[in-house]
C-alpha cells in the first residue's frame, strides 16, 4: 500500500517518542494523520506541526476510542494505517524486600493492572476497532489490501529484565496477538505487524544521566548508540508499503540482548 493525501493514519502515542516520530513520518509523505494521546498540550502541537488532528483518547477506554476514531474519520476518512504507540512503563519487582521493615512485598497489583490495560487492552482496544472500520473499504491493490496495523512490542517482551515483570507481561501480550490477529484479519486483506524496538532515545531518557546514556548505548553491538525515534518511523512506514510484511515481529535494536539488570 502507498502512503499518499488518499490515505488516513491513526497514530495512538502520537504526541511523543516513537508516535510522534512515527506521525511525522506519515505526515511527512502526505498522509492524513489523526494523533491519539492524553497530552494534549504536546498532541495539538505535534498536529498543528504536521498538518494533523489531535484527539485526546485513552486508549484503555472502550468510549474513548470509539470518540477518538468517530472524529478522526469524520475529517480525514477511515483509516487504512493505525500504528500503536501509547504506553506505560513502572520499576517493580515480582516481591521485593523492604528493607526497612524486614518482609517483603508483593508487586502492587493496581501498577501491574494498570501496565496491562494501557499497554495491552488498550492496543487490542483500537486495533480491533480500527480493524473494524479497515474491512469496510475498497481494496487498494489487486491482492485485495484494505489497511495494516503495525503495533510497537519490545525486546523486553523476550529478554524481561529485573523489575520490568509489568511492561514485559504487556509487551509479550502484544508479540502473542500478532499472529492471531493477521491470521483472523487475513480475509480482509487487513495485515498486522509488531515491531520490538531495544534502546531508543525518547523522553524517558532525557532524564537519565549523560553517563548513564552512554552506559547502556555501550551495550549495543552496532551501532553503538541508543535507537532514534525517526529509526523506528522509518520501518513503520515500510512495513505500511511492503504487503509481503505480514504476522511478522521484528526486532529494531542493533543486535542487542537485554541482560537481566
Amino acid at each position: 500500500m502507498i502512503i499518499g493525501s488518499n490515505v488516513a493514519a491513526v497514530v495512538t502515542g502520537g504526541a511523543s517518542g516513537l508516535g510522534e516520530a512515527t506521525a511525522r513520518a506519515l505526515a511527512a509523505r502526505g498522509a492524513k494523520v489523526a494523533l491519539f494521546d492524553l497530552n494534549a498540550v504536546r498532541g495539538e502541537r505535534v498536529a498543528q506541526e504536521i498538518g494533523g488532528l489531535f484527539c485526546a483518547v485513552d486508549v484503555a477506554s472502550e468510549q474513548s476510542v470509539e470518540d477518538g476514531l468517530a472524529r478522526a474519520r469524520s475529517i480525514n476518512g477511515q483509516e487504512r494505517i493505525a500504528v500503536n504507540c501509547a504506553g506505560i512503563v513502572i520499576a517493580q519487582k515480582t516481591a521485593a524486600k523492604d528493607r526497612e521493615h524486614g518482609f517483603y512485598r508483593p508487586h502492587e497489583l493496581d501498577a501491574f493492572v494498570r501496565v496491562i490495560t494501557t499497554n495491552l487492552v488498550g492496543t487490542f482496544n483500537v486495533m480491533s476497532k480500527s480493524a473494524a472500520g479497515m474491512a469496510t473499504l475498497q481494496p487498494v491493490s489487486p491482492d485485495g489490501s484494505r489497511g495494516v496495523i503495525v503495533n510497537a512490542s519490545s525486546i523486553a517482551a523476550i529478554e524481561g529484565q529485573i523489575g520490568q515483570i509489568a511492561y514485559a507481561a504487556s509487551k509479550g501480550g502484544i508479540q502473542a496477538m500478532t499472529l492471531p490477529a493477521a491470521r483472523d484479519l487475513s480475509r480482509e486483506g487487513i495485515r498486522v505487524c509488531a515491531i520490538q524496538p531495544g534502546l531508543f532515545h525518547t523522553s524517558m531518557f532525557d532524564a537519565l544521566d549523560e553517563d548513564v546514556r552512554k552506559s547502556l548505548a555501550a551495550g549495543v553491538p552496532f551501532p553503538t548508540r541508543l535507537g532514534r525515534p525517526d529509526e523506528f518511523a522509518a520501518l513503520v512506514c515500510h512495513v505500511a508499503e511492503n504487503d509481503m510484511l505480514n504476522g511478522a515481529l521484528i526486532r529494531l535494536d542493533g543486535g542487542l540482548r537485554l541482560p537481566p539488570r
